[in-house]
This record gives structure tokens, sequence and C-alpha cells, in this order.
């Protein structure tokens, strides 16, 4: 008898580990690692993973008692090393297993069991299935075939399929009816009918110059320095981690692609993370260059078939190269032999829902569980990273950091200006550009160049205020200001969504809802102001694109506005985050930033990280060609170490200061950081929870080896999100402490309360 370790898909702390079931001898052959099945658990049916199988028992477990397995609902979506990855995450994140499995399913795949009016309990499969095109040829006999005068449908199709094979739904679209016929042709040996699997979507090309990869003639140093350490990390198949520290367009792409043929050489597959979807059309371009369709895309921008269709192609082995955002990650391919995280320094990595996993994190636990290589690759590397390197390893894991400082070709990096803009000030307000920075656009424009504006914000500006009484539009439902947005004349709630039209000043209509004044003006800028002064300051046939979140909604908008970017003699791009990262575009000559200072005022120890990252990156797009480059960034904080940095293109100026602050307070590298958030209906419910989590905590760590504090609980900085109001407690802990399970055992140590509900953030991002 074989007995199968099922999870069950009940995501709850009161349900640890998984349980034992009795394979049935009529499912032996469809029950294995990687099922969904159906199963009783607690008198009651209910859905389940199987994480492993196994012919006996544990010990002490009386196999009369174990109860059989029901259904098996889809056939494997993973397998051992997918299960003990999901496990590994489950412990770590302090999130339930059923939840970390999840993320291994089939896209598509919904299996739930419910009660229906009766009362019965009844099970709801929806799946999303792979699409098979009929597919119609003349046999060998129906080539001579000749249909009978008044038979005109048959005519038709046959001397359509004369001229070769057709879909059967594009040879309907041209004679109506033309299914019934083919069949009928069929069934007389005139016509061949084969089933072909269609892939749905994802192969049209993008015209996008930057997205190919030709071989260049020679590496750099840099280059060949860092396959090197890649291969030796590959050879020694056991999860060692290298980390490429390379300069804005020092060809870190290339690496990659260097390093998967030589996996690929060796029957091995690979998973490749980009942090942008604006990012995908390029960097898949670039890969299918190189390997041609055994390339797969994963990402949420794609529709649900869409993703099963290109999971599906791993899973089946069609293809062995896997790139996509963060869930690309659990890809089932097999074999595994390079996982490579791009841009790792990225925040985007960190899964601001349960299971909070990092990506970067969850990237080394694959390595080392398929005896693969991982690399990371930045220009501006994560603290952590540049920590673990510094030490040698992490874990049992050798980590190695390799430099490429140098750009290849004749390009160089670009020259920064730093635009103290407090010197520029004007309380009549004026325009958002320096004069510096306009002039700089106006001479672009006259040259035919193109440029690239970053601001972290989107909206017409920041937000309304009042000058009579100061108030400022406030979310009811979140504790947020609102953000104005000049095209619909609406105030939005970027937190919860919600939105209500609103005039500002100097519209007679205007009215604080406060005092009543109608003196009630924009404060701030946001992406749409920017982009209508761009509009009234440079000539008309000088194109002015912009991407943020609302230009960017729809499916395929970031390509299409990359596209009409990269196709433009003349442009501007202006956009939020997702324009700082990773585009190569050669004719960009200029770089500018209207605001530095949005992400360095943030209350988060990362912010100064954050701001360098940021600026260092979005610098880099400039001067990526054979024309020089030049950077503008505005700041009212000239004089930051993490501003200033970007000035001379020298981190260690700004690590120094950085890494002091951080060892002074106990922050990450030097401590890992556990954000747990209280939120419910009832402030003083949420408040006497948190209070008793706290009292749990401490007593838990107290006399623990290490350096352990427990701060809070305190509110939120956000303390309302969409009506439910938020307290948290923050945990710093030792490198080397199991922050998972302690946070979880607290968790489960106190008794049920209904409405309050618990999210432990373990390697915390979010702070707010």
């Amino acid at each position: 008898m074989r007995y199968a370790k099922v999870v069950p898909d009940i995501p709850t702390r009161a349900i640890d580990g998984c349980f034992d079931y009795a394979i049935p001898d009529a499912l032996a052959g469809s029950c294995d690692v990687g099922c969904t099945v159906l199963v009783s658990f607690a008198h009651r049916l209910a859905v389940g993973y199987v994480v492993d199988v196994v012919s006996e028992l544990a010990e002490g477990v009386n196999p009369l008692r174990v109860l059989p397995v029901e259904r098996v609902l889809a056939e494997p979506a993973f397998d051992r090393v997918g299960a003990r990855l999901a496990q590994w995450m489950a412990a770590e994140y302090a999130a339930p297993a059923s939840v970390c499995l999840r993320l291994m399913l089939a896209p598509g795949q919904t299996t739930r069991v419910h009660k229906d009016e009766a009362g019965e309990w009844r099970l709801a499969v929806d799946r999303t299935k792979a699409v098979d095109d009929r597919w119609a040829q003349l046999s060998v006999t129906g080539r001579g075939f000749v249909p009978r005068r008044n038979a005109s449908r048959q005519r038709r199709v046959v001397e359509a399929l004369a001229a070769g094979p057709m879909r059967v739904a594009e040879l309907s679209a041209m004679v109506p009816g033309a299914g019934s016929v083919v069949t009928a042709l069929a069934k007389r040996g005139l016509v061949e009918v084969e089933h072909r699997r269609r892939i749905r979507g994802v192969g049209e090309p993008t015209s996008l110059s930057s997205a190919s990869a030709p071989r260049p003639d020679h590496l750099t140093d840099g280059q060949l320095a860092a396959l090197d350490a890649i291969a030796r990390a590959t050879d020694a198949g056991c999860g060692d981690v290298v980390l490429v520290d390379g300069v804005t367009g020092s060809g870190k792409t290339e690496v990659y692609l260097d390093a998967i043929e030589r996996v690929r050489e060796r029957g091995r597959s690979a998973i490749v993370l980009v942090p942008e979807i604006s990012l995908t059309a390029q960097t898949v371009g670039r890969f299918r260059s190189r390997f041609g369709d055994d390339v797969a895309i994963l990402h949420s921008r794609l529709s649900s078939g869409e993703r099963f269709d290109q999971w599906d192609l791993a899973r089946s082995g069609r293809v062995h190269v896997v790139v996509g955002a963060r869930s690309a990650l659990f890809a089932p391919l097999s074999n595994v032999g390079l996982v490579i995280v791009d841009e790792e320094h990225e925040g985007s990595y960190k899964q601001d829902q349960a299971p909070r996993y990092h990506a970067r994190e969850a990237a080394a636990e694959l390595a080392r569980l398929r005896g693969a290589a991982l690399v990371l690759g930045s220009a501006t590397p994560s603290l952590e990273s540049l920590e673990r390197c510094r030490a040698g390893s992490w874990r049992g894991v050798r980590w190695t950091r390799v430099s490429m400082p140098e750009r290849p070709g004749g390009s160089r990096l670009p020259s920064v200006r730093i635009i103290d803009m407090r010197s520029t000030f004007s309380p009549k307000g004026g325009s958002v550009f320096s004069s510096p920075l306009r002039d700089a656009l106006l001479d672009r424009a006259e040259k035919r160049e193109k440029s690239v504006l970053l601001l972290n914000r989107r909206g017409f500006a920041s937000f309304l205020m009042c000058r009579e009484c100061g108030c400022v539009p406030t979310c009811p439902h979140c504790s947020t200001a609102l953000t104005y947005h000049e095209r619909t004349h609406s105030l939005a709630c970027h937190t919860c969504g919600s939105a209500w039209p609103v005039r500002a000043y100097p519209d007679p209509s205007t009215k604080c809802p406060n005092c009543g004044s109608r003196y009630l003006a924009q404060y701030g800028v946001g992406t749409q102001r920017v982009e209508d002064e761009l509009r009234m300051l440079l000539p008309e046939d000088v194109d002015v694109i912009r991407m943020d979140a609302d230009t960017t909604a729809t499916k395929g908008a970031h390509t299409r506005l990359l596209e009409q970017f990269d196709a433009s003699e003349c442009a501007v791009l202006v956009g939020t985050q997702m324009i700082a990262k990773g585009l190569d575009f050669p004719e960009v000559t200029l770089v500018g930033v209207v605001n530095a200072d949005t992400t360095l005022k943030l209350p988060d120890f990362r912010a100064a990280e954050r701001t360098y990252n940021l600026l260092e990156q979005v610098a880099g797009r400039a001067g990526r060609g054979e024309r020089p480059g030049e950077v503008i960034i505005q700041t009212y904080w000239a004089t930051h170490p993490a501003i200033s940095a970007v000035a001379t293109h020298d981190r260690s100026s700004y690590l120094g200061y950085e890494l002091e602050q951080r060892d002074e307070a106990y922050y990450p590298p030097y401590s890992r950081l556990a954000n747990l958030t209280l939120a419910g209906l009832s402030e003083r419910a949420v408040r006497e929870r948190a209070s008793a989590l706290a009292v749990k905590i401490r007593a838990r760590v107290e006399g623990m080896e290490g350096e352990w504090e427990v701060l809070g609980p305190a509110e939120c900085v956000r303390s309302k999100v969409k009506d439910r109001y938020r307290r948290h407690i923050v945990v710093k802990a030792p490198v080397d402490a199991e922050l998972g399970p302690l946070l979880d055992e607290c968790a489960r140590a106190l008794p049920a309360c209904k409405g309050v509900t618990l999210a432990i953030d373990v390697d915390a991002y979010d702070m707010l």
C-alpha cells in the first residue's frame, strides 16, 4: 500500500503540516507528488496537495484508521523539490503551507469545496485547459477528388485545401459550414484532420530595437570574470551565489545569455527573473533572439489562458528557459541548473501578500535544493547581498561578488549635475523645471535627441490643501491624503482606489470640505502636470509619452508606449519608477529627475538606500550609445550622501554613511526584521490583540541568544486602510535567527479573536 502525505488547502495557522491518506488501487497510477486531490478532513470534504508519496506510515500510526484519497482533481503541478521549497517558505515566512503550495499550481486552477443551499458539501473545479485546433488537409486520395457540380461547399473546401493545410476555424470563416463538410470528407478518407496545440498570445514580436541580443565581438574583462565565477558555481552544484555588481550598461544581460548557453549545453534549464513587467518585452526579445522558441514567459499581465500555456510548455519540457516576474520562480522546469535574479535590489521582489516571501531568498533556497547556481545582478546591489559577499557565505552557501566597472564599446557613464532647488524656490510657485533642466530639454529637442524624466508620483498634484484653514482632503476609509488628478478633476485614494469629483482653485465651484473656502489649491507635482508643462515648453514635433500606473493599466500598454518612444525621432519619456531600471535606449542623452526627495523623506530605514538605487539606476539610462549622456537631478537635500554619491558615481561614500546608521540602529543587514500588522474594524479589539501578541513575543525571546528587540505595538503610519484600524509590532533579531517559526509559534499561542487579522512579514520591506 502506498500513502500520500497531503496538505489540506485550508489557509489557517491552526492546521500545521501534512496528513497521511491511503492511495486506493484505482488511483495508484494517477496519485503522485504534486497532484491536487479530494480528501475527507475533519468530517468534511477538502481539497489538498500531495507533497510526498511513501510506502510505509510513521511508527505508531494504525493503517486501519488512515482514510483513502477520494479523487485526483488535477495532475502533478510540482515535484518533490517544489514541495520542499513551499514547505521551507511556510516556515521561513510564517505562512500556511497550503498558501505557499498554491504558488506552484497551474495558472487558472481554482478548486474548492463549498456548501450548497441544502447544506451539502459540493466540489467546484475551475481549470484553464489547453486549446487544440483542428487542422485539415487533403489526403492522397482526396487530391484527385472532384466534387459534384451541385456540391458548391465541398468544391470550395477542396479548392482551399488544395493550397495546403488550413485551420478549420479559418476555413469556416471563408466557407460557411466548412466544419461539417470537413467531417464528412474525413469519414470518406478524402481529408485528413489532426489536432494541433495552439499557444495563446505572447508570441507577437515587439518592434523595440533593444529587444535583440546580437553576439558581441568580444567580452569585457568584467564579463569574462563574471562568467568564470558562474561556471565555478554551476560546477559546484550546491547552490553557490554569484553577485554580478556591474555599472549600468556594463553588459550584464550578455553575461546572463552566455551563462544560460553553457547550462543548456549540459542539458539543464534556467529561470530568469526581472523586477518590472515593463521590462519583459525587451528582456524576452533578447532571450528569444538567442534561444528562439525555447523561452517561456510568465507574468501577471498575461491572461489566465496565456499563463497556462506558457506554464505548460515548461512542465512538458518543450521549453527550457523561463523569463518573468517574481512568480516565474515557481515554473515547473525540470533539471534547473541556473537561476538569475536581475536587478536583485528591487523591492518588487518582496511579495506584499501572504506568503510574504522575498524572491531573492526563495531563489537561493531553490538553487540549493536543485543543485543549481544563483546569479544576482545589479548596478546597485542590496546591502544584504553586499554583506553576505563580504562574509563569503550565508547559511552554508558560498557568496561571491564580481565587479563589472566598465561599459563595453565607446559608451561612458553620464555626467551628473545636482540642482539645489532651495536656491530656485519661489513662494508664488512656477515651473516644475529648474533653469538648467529646462535649457537641457530644449537643447535635446533642437538636436533631435531623446530624454527621460523621472517623477516618483502619479496624478496631477500630490494633494489639495485649503489656503484658509490648511485642510488636506483625506480618504474617509484610509488615513492617507487624496491625490488630485487634473484630467478627470477627481481626488483618488491610491490605497483603496476610491475617487471623488472635485475641482481645484481657481475654478469657481471649488469648496473646502472643512471651512467652505474656495481656495482649495494644488500642492506638489504629479506626472500629468509634468506632461502638461512639457507640451507647453517643447515644440509640437517632440513626442511626450507618459508612463505611470494610469497609462499602463491595460494589457500590453507598457510595450506599446516603449515602442512609441523607441520609434520616435525626438521624444521625452515621463514616468514613475517603472522607467528607471533596465530600459536600454542608446538615443537617450538626457535624464532628468524632477524631485529626488520623494522616497528620501519616507518614514522607512531603507529610504536612503531606495533613493540612491533609484537615482543611480535612472541615471544609467543616459549615454548608453556613442553620444555622451547628461543627468540633472533636482533636489531640496543636495548634501545628503545618497544624492551626492550619485553625482560622482562613487557608492563607497554613501555606503559608509548608510552602514554606520544601520549598525547603530540595529537594522538589516546587521539584523533580521519582522513587521507584524494587526487590523480590524474595532480599534479597541486591535489594540488589545496587539498588546497580547507583544507580551507573548517578549516572553518568548527573553533570554535567547543574541540581541533581540521588540518595538511597539504602535499605530502604523497608515493607521487606517479601508475602514480597518492598523497597529504593528516590529521585531529585530540576530541575522541567523529562525524568525519565522518563532513568530508563528507566538501567533498560534493566542486565543482566536474574530474580526482582527494578523499579517506576519518576515524580512519586511514595507514598514508603512
